[in-house]
């Protein structure tokens, strides 16, 4: 297989990054993870770790093949789940920052309103039409929201006889 080239512009002069072949499952493995683990804390660390990398290696790599950085691509996902729990739910929007892995609603917010452009109440209100939403409590108890490995471990222990 040949190396995958992009070209990205630093510093004003174009510049040809080559990704090696054998990297790109690794990096489609900590996307996965990413994809899969969004509302947990993900830092670089853990990213490069599951893709069996450096994180500067990493970083690098993961950045000239998705056009985004990891940190990004992460928070882009959360921004993703939040709009579907905006739309479908009748979760505040304190509930859905947090569902989603955020820590901080001002954070939140000023990333959603960056990403969709509008503030996370707004976006929510335009989707109230009437329509039914899903109740907050079954969502969190039936996991239609992300749970953090724990509560989910914990919640198996307590059902098992």
């Amino acid at each position: 297989m040949s190396d995958r080239s992009a070209r990205r512009s630093i510093y004003g002069m174009s510049v040809s990054i080559n990704v090696p072949a054998d990297a790109r499952p690794r990096l489609r493995r900590a996307r996965d993870h990413a994809d899969r683990r969004y509302a947990e804390t993900l830092d670089l660390e853990t990213l490069a770790a599951v893709a069996g990398m450096s994180k500067f290696h990493f970083q690098r790599l993961f950045t000239t093949t998705y056009g985004v950085s990891p940190a990004t691509y992460v928070s882009q996902r959360r921004i993703e789940r939040a709009q579907d729990l905006l739309r479908a739910t009748n979760l505040t929007v304190t509930e859905v920052c947090h569902a989603v892995g955020f820590s901080s609603v001002g954070s939140f917010s000023s990333r959603f309103r960056e990403l969709v452009g509008c503030s996370p109440s707004d976006f929510q209100r335009r989707y109230a039409d009437g329509a039914p939403r899903i109740p907050g409590c079954y969502i969190f108890m039936w996991g239609l929201a992300e749970r953090s490995s724990a509560t989910e471990e914990k919640h198996t222990r307590i059902a098992a006889p």
